[in-house]
This record gives structure tokens, C-alpha cells and sequence, in this order.
């Protein structure tokens, strides 16, 4: 499924005026918003699979509590993520992500419609019985852990332009600790499960590096 994305991260363009630490460093990584968090301790205990469980189970279950939970963070800022003033998929400077369709063609797309495409694409593996079996019977198909991967890439991105261009509306809405708190959750889960690519999380480096200094991470 990993095959249907694609991801541009150039630093092209003339050099620009190197600006103060300060002044360059993004909400989410500046006191106390870095330390907010409604979670004391860390992700191990929550994120490790339980005795009995079936593996892919676990991951079938938590992948749908992701997608729902982001999913409603980005409900309460997507007013303010429209064409005009997203017009691409960015998480920060030189992270901008192209969207590629089933016929492998890639395209710049507005960060609304590439977050659409995501979550109705993640919609639509939940729905299907094939990939997200709920059946007693039915077994995960052999490809599933990969599948997870893929849907991981995919919701990684819209935590970092989520991040990287909406943090202030999180503020305003007293939302930061609940979404540190999501974040480092998904992060420790995919740490657990080796269902993140080191690419797939340098926009967020230095916020998953203030979590493993802090301890929150497992």
C-alpha cells in the first residue's frame, strides 16, 4: 500500500538570512508547550502488546483509535487549513509531500485535500472486511503489517502539518497537552512495532528528541 505515496524533500531555492534560534524555533518546540502533557511517565505499559492478544489484533485496534483521534484534532483546526492558506502539503521548510494516485502520478496538492485523501483512503481499509477483518473466521491477510506501515507514513504527515503550520490554534483551543499527549502515544506505539521510517519522522526530530529527553517516550 506504501506505493500509492511519495514524498519531495527538497531544499531548493536562493539562500535566505539566517535568522535568531529564537525567532526560527516553531511553537511546539519552545517552554512549556514542549512539556505539556496530560501523561505522566511513559507510553511502555500502554503501547506493548497484551498478554493474549492477537498481534495483529492489537494493531487493527489501535490504528483505528489513531486515525479517529487525529482525525478530530484536525476537525477542530480545519478552518483554518483551506487552499488559500495551506497550498500544499508542508510540514515546515523543505518537507512538502506530493500526493500520487493509483496510476502512480504525482501531484501538488492543498494540504486539506491531501489530508482528504488520506483519511478517506484509511476509511476505506477500516471498512474493507478483506484488510480490517471483524468476522469470527476471518484471519488478517499475510500483507497487513504493511498495510499498518503505509497508514503510519500517511498519518505521521498530517501530525507534522499539523504541528508545523496550525500549533497556534491548538493553543488557542488549550489543546497542546492532549495532542503531545496523542503524539507521543503514537510515536511509542510505532517505536514498539517498527512501524515508522527514520525519514518519515525528521520534521518532527527535534519534538520526538524533547520527548525522549523528558522520558515520555518508551
Amino acid at each position: 500500500m506504501s506505493g500509492f505515496f511519495n514524498i519531495s524533500g527538497k531544499f531548493g531555492g536562493k539562500a535566505k538570512p539566517k535568522r535568531s534560534a529564537s525567532a526560527a524555533r516553531p511553537l511546539f518546540l519552545c517552554q512549556p508547550y514542549c512539556n505539556s502533557s496530560i501523561v505522566k511517565g511513559n507510553f511502555k505499559t500502554i503501547v506493548q502488546l497484551p498478554k493474549y492478544v492477537d498481534g495483529n489484533e492489537w494493531l487493527a485496534v489501535n490504528v483505528f483509535d489513531f486515525y479517529n483521534y487525529i482525525n478530530m484534532f484536525y476537525g477542530s483546526v480545519s478552518d483554518f487549513c483551506t487552499a488559500r492558506d495551506c497550498p500544499n502539503m508542508s510540514a515546515g521548510a523543505g518537507h512538502e509531500y506530493l500526493w500520487m494516485d493509483g496510476q502512480k502520478k504525482t501531484s501538488k496538492v492543498p494540504a486539506p485535500q491531501y489530508i482528504d485523501f488520506v483519511m478517506s483512503w484509511i476509511q476505506t481499509l477500516i471498512n474493507d472486511e478483506n484488510t480490517f477483518p471483524t468476522k469470527d473466521g476471518r484471519d488478517f491477510p499475510p500483507t497487513f503489517q504493511q498495510t499498518v506501515r503505509a497508514i503510519f507514513k500517511q498519518l505521521i504527515r498530517v501530525f507534522a502539518h499539523l504541528y508545523h503550520s496550525h500549533y497556534d490554534k491548538m493553543l488557542s483551543l488549550c489543546q497542546e497537552a492532549h495532542f503531545n499527549s496523542l503524539f507521543a502515544h503514537f510515536v511509542s506505539f510505532g517505536r514498539e512495532f517498527d512501524l515508522l521510517d527514520k525519514r518519515d519522522i525528521v520534521p518532527l526530530q527535534d519534538l520526538i528528541d524533547t520527548m525522549d529527553h523528558n522520558g515520555i517516550l518508551c
